[in-house]
């Protein structure tokens, strides 16, 4: 026997521990596992897609509710910052309308500046600014800045006793705090 390459190897010649039908089945069972196989990994490829495309679309709609939301705010509350300045100019008013009050309540300046006067308060309503109370009521830290704590025999201990700057609010937004005076309850030196 000579080692031909072109020559045709004789099927007999094959070991013979090789049947020729296990060989078959055990292509078939190959086969068939790996078809088995894919459909389970397109199934799988398909859900991870499908749940991935649902929480895309959830978080786009939470983004939409979200600048929506955020719309709301920024028309709502666009002035703030001309009204936040806008408070000292009528702090000093007030002042002016007080001190003309303490001349005559029947002078002309007087009246004209009480006309203007509740012209701005017009105005600060309309825009959803009101006016913290803050006098006879119980000290607030979120809405009131304590300036000075006093002896009073009237006021309860922790209650306001006298409003020195008038605070706002702008619908549900601190816009300036009160500044006030805070009673420390009864003097236990005058008893």
């Amino acid at each position: 026997m000579t080692d031909d390459p072109k020559k045709k190897t004789n099927p007999d010649d094959a070991p013979e521990n090789l049947d020729i039908d296990e060989i078959l089945e055990a292509a078939e069972n190959a086969r068939e596992q790996s078809d088995a196989e894919v459909p389970e990994t397109q199934e799988n490829e398909a859900e991870k897609w499908r749940n991935l495309a649902h929480r895309n679309q959830a978080e786009l709609e939470n983004f939409r509710k979200r600048m929506a939301r955020d719309k709301m705010d920024a028309i709502q509350y666009s002035n703030l910052g001309l009204l936040e300045e806008l408070l000292p100019i009528i702090d000093n008013f007030e002042m002016g309308l007080v001190a003309a009050k303490d001349v005559s309540t029947e002078s002309i300046i007087y009246q004209g500046m009480s006309m203007v006067h509740k012209q701005m308060q017009n105005f600060l309503t309309d825009h959803g600014v009101e006016a913290i109370e803050a006098t006879n009521q119980k000290f607030d830290p979120n809405l009131h800045e304590a300036l000075e704590q006093r002896f009073s025999d009237e006021v309860a201990e922790g209650d306001v006793i006298q409003t020195t700057r008038q605070g706002y609010k702008c619908k549900d937004r601190l816009l300036r705090a009160s500044n006030v005076v805070v009673s420390k309850g009864s003097d236990p030196g005058s008893e």
